[in-house]
């Protein structure tokens, strides 16, 4: 038997073109929506290098509008909810990015009660998970832990992920609809790109081989390759696990200088470009002043940010793909794309 529709929304992006691929390859049909249906033609045919597109299809419908999500979700019987704002920089007002990921959120989540839906998986992040957290902490992060928003130091991104995470737990907590929810929280989400909507978690790597950075700064980051994000999803959706389950997605925690390393390791001349030494810390604090990149980045700086991955592992079943080859696949789509 042929297996049954997802919705997946916001299917133009990174993350969401590689879920869409996982769930055509295991064989199920997949719906996705897109703002405007002038998109589709060119996210179908990035989709159909890589899978048998016969069973996909679009619908319109925008995370700040009511307009379209019922008609969406009809006839699915599952919904990865990966849409959610992600910007290349820190907006003036927090709510245009926090309005929109939490209302949007619930406004999928409403959708898919209405709709009967089965199982509804979230595209949270580590983002969620990390920050505000003292910064003499060694213990490694898990799924119980989270992100203080109050902390000052928190982005507007960081903001919104958690606060959407959350308003989508305590809608299950307190609606208690007959669906079965969880979360898939990626830390930096690196691999392959399909086409050259890449998005802003290329950045880092793109810049690198640009040669736009002197040196990496002194900072940490969890990395994951995109590809076992997407098997998260269908894993998560699959699980014989209760519902609420949290699922945070790391194969290694990386400091800025081995991304670097890894660039220039697997791919050789094309890397020529990146920085192969540390930045001091003052030499960013002093960028700070005027880079507003930068002075994200003061904050984090000696931080090292371990993860235990051990419940995801074992509730899904994860092998993780390894952080430098996450790096190195990323690279050499940009290059195959022509996007350095």
């Amino acid at each position: 038997m042929a297996k049954p529709t997802v919705l997946i929304t916001g299917i133009s992006g990174f993350i969401a073109k590689h879920c869409a691929v996982e769930m055509l390859n295991a064989g199920y049909g997949v719906r996705g929506t897109v703002r405007s249906m002038h998109k589709s033609g060119d996210v179908h045919a990035s989709i159909a290098k890589h899978a048998d597109v016969a069973r996909l299809e679009f619908a319109a419908a925008d995370l700040e509008s009511d307009d379209g999500w019922d008609r969406a979700v009809t006839g699915c019987e599952h919904v990865l909810h990966v849409a959610s704002p992600f910007p290349a920089k820190q907006p003036k007002d927090e709510q245009d990015l926090i309005r929109p990921a939490v209302e949007g959120t619930l406004r999928v989540l409403r959708a898919a009660v209405a709709a009967d839906v089965e199982r509804f998986v979230q595209t949270s992040s580590t983002a969620a998970v990390f920050y505000g957290h003292p910064r003499e902490r060694t213990a490694p992060f898990t799924e119980d832990d989270w992100t203080d928003v109050g902390h000052p130091s928190v982005t507007a991104y960081s903001k919104s992920k958690t606060l959407a995470e959350r308003a989508a737990r305590d809608f299950m907590a307190q609606e208690r609809p007959a669906l079965h929810y969880s979360s898939v929280n990626p830390g930096l989400v690196l691999g392959p790109a399909l086409d050259p909507d890449i998005g802003t978690s290329a950045t880092i790597v793109q810049m690198f081989l640009k040669g736009k950075y002197p040196g990496a700064p002194r900072m940490s980051i969890a990395v994951v390759d995109v590809r076992d994000v997407a098997r998260m999803h269908r894993l998560a959706l699959e699980t014989r696990a209760p519902g609420g389950g949290r699922y945070l997605g790391s194969a290694a925690t990386l400091w800025m200088i081995d991304v670097a390393r890894a660039l220039r390791q697997h791919l050789g001349d094309a890397a020529r470009k990146v920085p192969t030494r540390e930045l001091p810390d003052w030499a960013v604090r002093l960028a700070a002043l005027y880079d507003p990149g930068a002075r994200l980045a003061v904050p984090e700086l000696g931080k090292f940010v371990p993860v235990d991955t051990s419940r995801t592992r074992r509730e899904l079943g994860m092998e993780f793909i390894r952080a430098d080859e996450a790096v190195a696949a990323m690279g050499r789509s940009l290059i195959e794309l022509k996007l350095v």
